[in-house]
């Protein structure tokens, strides 16, 4: 009778622990995303503080280029605002990113901006933020993968919907810059 019972307990307590086992893995990875989350939002609120002075460096050289710089403030402006899904605010990012892009070809025409100490640092802090983003959205990225995962393959996908988890987003957005420019004097 002994081995029935613990047969029967078996059959109702097994499932009953990989629910539970699933809804926790599906809780931590859920977690992992909003930690990521928060790391990129950092690097942003970074890239978005470098931006002013980015912006008023190269003003000081070519003041008469007067349309990018206001449409770097705005989209700056735009982005911090931005609260939005990872999706969503990936598409006001890759915008900030071709005005930022087009800003740094500006410089391309003042070769005196281009030597400018105070402008390379803010170049390399720029490049250095750039490079903190993709590293922090690939890990945001990661963690959205395993997270799809797990709430979209079987069984675990049923346990998933009892319980709401839903799904997320990947955030895509092109870097800005990928290297200081070499500066020749020879």
């Amino acid at each position: 009778m002994a081995p029935v019972l613990i047969v029967v307990a078996a059959i109702f307590l097994l499932p009953i622990v990989y629910v539970v086992l699933t809804y926790n893995t599906l809780v931590a990875l859920r977690n992992h995303i909003r930690d990521a989350w928060s790391n990129i939002d950092t690097e942003l609120k970074r890239r978005y503080d470098l931006i002013p002075n980015l912006v008023a460096t190269v003003k000081g050289y070519a003041a008469h280029e007067k349309d990018i710089f206001e449409r770097v403030t705005q989209l700056r402006a735009q982005c911090m605002a931005s609260r939005g899904k990872p999706n969503e605010q990936a598409v006001d990012e890759n915008q900030l990113v071709g005005a930022l892009q087009r800003l740094l070809a500006v410089v391309e025409n003042y070769p005196q901006l281009k030597a400018d100490q105070h402008f390379l640092e803010l170049q390399r802090e720029l490049v250095n933020t750039e490079d903190r983003i993709q590293a922090a959205r690939r890990f945001f990225n990661g963690n959205v993968r395993d997270y799809r995962n797990k709430c979209e393959t079987f069984p675990s996908n049923i346990i998933a919907g009892m319980f709401g988890f839903e799904s997320q987003d990947y955030f895509r957005v092109s870097p800005c810059v990928r290297e200081v420019p070499n500066t020749d004097f020879g």
